[in-house]
């Protein structure tokens, strides 16, 4: 068994386009979902299109540190 990290982590998916939107104050928040990774399979940071409830359509949601 291996020690240390593990290979799947839990992750934070931000919605990319409310973030940007912020500065303009059109949408009243920001869509995130928790999902796990593989960090053997995907090392680098992932990005889903997923819907969001505040912007009503499917958007790229990106990772982000906890």
């Amino acid at each position: 068994m291996a020690k240390g990290k593990d290979v799947r982590v839990t992750v934070l998916l931000e919605c990319t386009s409310c973030v940007q939107n912020r500065v303009n104050k059109e949408s009243l928040g920001i869509s995130r979902y928790i999902t796990e990774k593989n960090r053997h399979n995907t090392p680098s940071r992932l990005e889903l299109r997923k819907f969001c409830p505040y912007c009503y359509k499917h958007t790229i949601h990106g990772e982000i540190k906890k």
